[in-house]
């Protein structure tokens, strides 16, 4: 059974070349991209891995629409289906945008992180990557403060307004803004509920999740076999745990985002 599930991992692995491993560390993990010209390719999407889903034990019954069938005991994604959701999530997330809504992008999942990160500096949205922190949807007043202390505080250290206080005080306050942009620093110039949210793992992201659909607040979300897709607004089924996969999809997005945005850009200029 141990060596089954291990075998099960490393094909759901396979896509993720050393190539895709050290792309984590640079600078720029889009940076292949041409986004202007990105269209969804089936092959690309291959490729990537985006089609391999988890262990035909683990399948959420609620996801077998979209499974095209099992090979070696791991649950296949009809790539079709795939294009068919992100396509709508696409169209979705153009219009959210274009009206002038911000879309928060989430994924706390190890592999996830770095990818969000860059993906949402890329559209110039925010985004959570550690631990969400409970209420920031639904007592978002609360947080709001914090943020905009977090903000104030920085702008005084940049200002030397500081140096009134001792070494140790400093030293004290310092420590408690590290730890602060540790935890809210992707939020931190949200000045209101976001119009969507990006969910990259649905099983690591259901605080979130929760705290969305408490607000009203649509979700858009990648969604892999073993999960229930009915917790999604627009789920677009997809391998979640291979960088590979990962980066390609949130390309996929990042795309829509900034093609909206240039949207808003322009109906700026024409009033």
């Amino acid at each position: 059974m141990q060596e089954e599930k291990k075998s099960a991992d490393m094909q759901k692995e396979a896509p993720e070349a050393a190539s895709q491993k050290k792309a984590l560390e640079s600078e720029d993990l889009f940076a292949s991209f041409d986004f202007e010209n990105l269209e969804i390719d089936l092959k690309e999407m291959f490729k990537a891995g985006v089609h391999f889903g988890h262990q035909k034990s683990k399948k959420n019954p609620k996801m077998a629409d979209y499974i095209f069938g099992v090979r070696n005991g791991i649950n296949i994604i009809d790539l079709e289906k795939t294009v068919q959701k992100l396509e709508e999530a696409q169209k979705f997330l153009d219009k959210i945008v274009s009206e002038g809504n911000e879309v928060l992008f989430v994924g706390t999942k190890k592999q996830a992180k770095k990818l969000v990160e860059k993906a949402a500096k890329k559209c110039e949205m925010p985004y959570v990557i550690e631990r969400w922190l409970g209420g920031t949807f639904t007592n978002y007043r609360v947080i709001s403060s914090r943020t905009r202390y977090l903000k104030d505080m920085q702008e005084k250290v940049k200002k030397g307004d500081l140096s009134r206080y001792t070494k140790f005080e400093q030293m004290k306050i310092a420590e408690e803004l590290e730890k602060m942009e540790t935890k809210m620093g992707g939020i931190k110039h949200m000045n209101k509920l976001p119009g969507a949210i990006i969910v990259t793992g649905v099983v690591e992201d259901n605080l979130a999740i929760k705290e969305a659909r408490k607000k009203g607040i649509p979700i858009v979300g990648l969604v892999d076999t073993n999960v229930d897709p009915g917790e999604i607004d627009f789920p677009i089924p997809t391998n979640e745990d291979a960088v590979s996969s990962l980066r390609l999809m949130l390309a996929y997005l990042i795309k829509t985002v900034l093609e909206a945005k240039k949207k808003v850009v322009v109906k700026t200029i024409e009033k």
